[in-house]
């Protein structure tokens, strides 16, 4: 009897038949690792560089229209229009506008002020218009969910209570003189 389950055993070992299936199963989870953290990786710089073309045209208009007095809801729907990537913008997008002092610089706050859709709305931080001659800064902050929030680079990106990830574009510039 021993000697029959020592030959069925040598035999089973020299068979390769399911070679092709084991490897396959070991490596195609690797494979789909890399590819999902690729398209990631790739949406949230598509994501990144619109959102900064947007806030760029933004602040040109801006800095053109010195004086015209726009509040942060046109602001941010002037981003809207112009960032094809912003899902939901009312709720993921969020602005503030900080008149800087160039002879007596004080730091900006590095917390940028994100929606979070857990807690109840805040009130704008700070969203202040600028005068001719007069140094702004400006930082969006904008909430997406990941495309794969549980496999891959999206399961180790940063998120907050609700499960979103954040943003952040700045920019600063000075009021062209009336």
């Amino acid at each position: 009897m021993t000697h029959r389950i020592q030959t069925a055993l040598r035999r089973f070992r020299h068979r390769e038949d399911g070679n092709a299936s084991l490897e396959f199963a070991l490596i195609i989870p690797a494979f789909l690792l890399i590819l999902m953290s690729t398209v990631e990786l790739g949406m949230i710089n598509l994501r990144h560089s619109q959102l900064e073309r947007a806030l760029d045209q933004t602040v040109r208009d801006i800095r053109l229209n010195t004086g015209a007095g726009l509040q942060h809801d046109q602001l941010r729907n002037a981003i809207c229009e112009r960032s094809g990537f912003i899902q939901e913008c009312s709720s993921s997008l969020r602005l503030e506008m900080i008149r800087l002092d160039p002879f007596n610089m004080a730091a900006i706050d590095q917390t940028p002020d994100c929606l979070n859709l857990v807690e109840e709305v805040q009130p704008v931080r700070s969203f202040e218009n600028g005068q001719s001659n007069e140094l702004m800064f400006v930082r969006a902050c904008m909430k997406f969910d990941p495309l794969f929030p549980t496999w891959g680079l999206g399961a180790n990106l940063h998120k907050d209570a609700d499960g979103r990830v954040q943003l952040i574009a700045s920019s600063a510039f000075v009021q062209e003189p009336r």
